[in-house]
């Protein structure tokens, strides 16, 4: 979690991660599997000169090997979401991509969200509760999340609050969110950020 932050509004309890080496391939492996372009793996002196005098048919396949190796690229940029945002007086966009039914939240109180937050500047995916399989709880308005939160959810001047079972977009500028700072080494300085977020029900119903 991002904790420590020096202001409490700075506060966004998100679980960062750490990236991981691509399936079936660990860290060591992968830096194995980079060939140099005269078509051999090298470890030391010893086994270039080896393969500098190996037979030309080894040489062959070495070549050909280093030409099927690719190293896998980054992860694409999930598929922004789209709707017509509107923005707020405090810089903060939303729109409503479902209205909830269910109750509004009220500064306090202890929610649960379900949200994907993204780089809006590229649209990559930096955290994810859908992914863990877990909610997000946390009790809304008391600055235990980034500013940005508490007014998309609980409403602010020219946004309403959300209801139980909504969905709702919200693209938040870096001073309602991590600021000049950025966090965790994901969250770049000055980032505006884009969140879908789900405000669930109480414990045992959606």
């Amino acid at each position: 979690m991002l904790l420590g932050a020096e202001r409490p509004q700075d506060w966004l309890l998100l679980v960062l991660p750490r990236p991981l080496p691509p399936k079936g391939m660990q860290p060591r492996q992968l830096q194995l599997a980079t060939l140099p372009s005269q078509g051999a793996t090298v470890a030391n002196s010893a086994i270039r000169r080896e393969v500098l005098f190996a037979a030309p048919s080894l040489l062959a396949v070495l070549s050909a090997l280093s030409m099927a190796v690719v190293l896998p690229s980054p992860p694409a940029a999930a598929a922004a979401p789209t709707c017509d945002l509107v923005t707020a007086p405090t810089g903060l966009q939303y729109c409503d991509a479902k209205i909830g039914t269910g109750s509004e939240p009220v500064k306090g109180s202890l929610i649960r969200c379900h949200y994907t937050g993204r780089l809006a500047s590229n649209n990559r995916v930096f955290d994810s509760s859908y992914e863990r399989g877990r909610p997000l709880t946390f009790k809304i308005g008391v600055h235990e999340v980034i500013q940005g939160w508490d007014l998309g959810i609980l409403g602010t001047e020219g946004v309403p609050p959300m209801k139980e079972g909504g969905k709702r977009i919200l693209v938040i500028p870096s001073e309602l969110a991590y600021g000049s700072r950025g966090a965790g080494g994901v969250i770049p300085p000055n980032a505006t950020l884009m969140f879908e977020v789900e405000l669930l029900g109480k414990p045992g119903r959606r």
